[in-house]
Parts: structure tokens; C-alpha cells; sequence
């Protein structure tokens, strides 16, 4: 059965491949780049931001931030040279609140020798995709502050050589107890 298997399907295609998509309304990453710049500092609203893909209440893995959370980012800094959005949602406290979007997709597929991998001697790992995050921050109902980062080509081999092979677990959980 095995034999027939493997005559079908090339021995590479049984490799393992996975995929993490946080579900967002853009598929690449020059979309959300263009959606975040389109918010204006002291015109866009929660409902507009909601417009552009940047929804509050749906997001997923989005991270709700208070005014303290903001002060423990900005600790260290003098607040003469902070940006005035920053300064107005320090001034304003509960009337401030910042949100951190961060979608992605990324696909990760292993590639390489189909035996050295599936006896656990080599694996490579090939992931490609894309990573955005903004970080937006309103002080009562408009924006004060905007900040976006991100990796918008990932493109990254990573490969794990175990030259104990299916015996390499064993022997790393012996080490472990050693030391």
C-alpha cells in the first residue's frame, strides 16, 4: 500500500505544508499598507476605519490598548519630543484608547529529501507570505496618532539537522535531565 503511495504521489508531495492566515479583508500586503494610509490624523473615525478593513468590533488577534499601556510603551521618552497625538492621548486618559491590528499570511511547506525528513535527519522549511502591523491610536473619536511596520516579502529557508535522526528526541530529553 505504502509502495503504491508513493509510486502515485511524488515523495515530495507527502511532505507536510501549513498555512496561518489571520483573516483580514486584504491578500497582500501592499492592500493593508494602502488601507492604513488612507487614515487621516485628526479626521478618520472608528466607522471609517471600520470602512477601510480595520474593524474593531471583528478583527481577530486585534489588541485593545488604554492610555497606561501607551505610557508604558513611551516610558523613557521625554514628552517634549513625543509626536502631539501621543502627548494629546497621555493629556486626555480615558478619552484615549489605541488599537494593534496585525494581519498576515504566511504559508509554510517543507521541502528537501523525502527520507532524510520523514526519518527526522534533515528537514527544511521553506515559509513565504507577508506580515503588517499598525498600531492606531484616537483620542476621543478621531485619530490622533498612527504607526505602521511589517515584513511585506517574507521569504525564508530554515533548515533542522538531527544527525541522531528518530533517535534524536531521546537523546535531547537524556541531556536535558543531565543538565
Amino acid at each position: 500500500m505504502i509502495l503504491l503511495l508513493l509510486s502515485q504521489a511524488g515523495c515530495a508531495n507527502l511532505l507536510p505544508r501549513s498555512k496561518a492566515v489571520t483573516e483580514s479583508p486584504w491578500e497582500e500586503y501592499e492592500a493593508a499598507k494602502a488601507s492604513y494610509d488612507s487614515i487621516t490624523i485628526g479626521k478618520t473615525t472608528v466607522e471609517d476605519l471600520q470602512k477601510i478593513g480595520f474593524d474593531i468590533k471583528s478583527s481577530p488577534n486585534i489588541k485593545i490598548l488604554n492610555y497606561l499601556d501607551i505610557a508604558a510603551m513611551l516610558q523613557g521618552m521625554p514628552s517634549k519630543d513625543l509626536d502631539p497625538g501621543l502627548q494629546a492621548c497621555l493629556k486626555a486618559r480615558s478619552d484615549c484608547r489605541a488599537y494593534v491590528f496585525e494581519p498576515k499570511r504566511s504559508y509554510s511547506k517543507r521541502v528537501g529529501n523525502f527520507w532524510l525528513d520523514i526519518f527526522n535527519f534533515k528537514r527544511r522549511t521553506h515559509e513565504t507570505g507577508w506580515r503588517f502591523k499598525a498600531l492606531v491610536v484616537f483620542v476621543n473619536h478621531h485619530v490622533a496618532y498612527k504607526l505602521s511596520s511589517g515584513e511585506p516579502k517574507i521569504d525564508q529557508m530554515t533548515d533542522q539537522v538531527n544527525p541522531l535522526g528518530p533517535f534524536q528526541a531521546p537523546a535531547d530529553i537524556f541531556t536535558k535531565a543531565l543538565f
